[in-house]
């Protein structure tokens, strides 16, 4: 597996199953470049705080945009001033390259 080192300038593939998860190595691997995010149980996520509503809803929409370009959509759990993201692949059990980009893009959402 090649990864080039930014993420955001990769692509989503579209999967429909039939191909593996990646393994622990790879996972831990790609882990590294996607800064604030957890792995466990088959599953990338991250909290993200904001100061109000209206800043939370602002990223829910941004992050939104994200998934719909990408065809990779997360779950969200989302309060006033806090937005969980998670990220796993539904169609292979587990995590995939399409999660660790697309929490790259959500953390470029961010970024000064």
């Amino acid at each position: 597996m090649s990864v080039p080192h930014d993420l955001t300038t990769r692509h989503c593939e579209p999967c429909e199953g039939g191909v593996p998860a990646l393994n622990a190595e790879q996972a831990a691997e790609l882990l590294k470049q996607i800064e604030g995010w957890a792995e466990s149980a088959g599953e990338l996520s991250r909290s993200y705080q904001f100061k109000d509503f209206y800043q939370t809803m602002a990223f829910v929409n941004a992050v939104a945009w994200v998934a719909n370009t990408e065809n990779h959509h997360p779950d969200l759990e989302v309060g006033y001033n806090t937005c969980k993201v998670r990220y796993s692949t539904h169609a292979v059990g587990g995590l995939t390259e399409n999660d660790f980009i697309c929490a790259a893009k959500v953390n470029a959402l961010l970024a000064d």
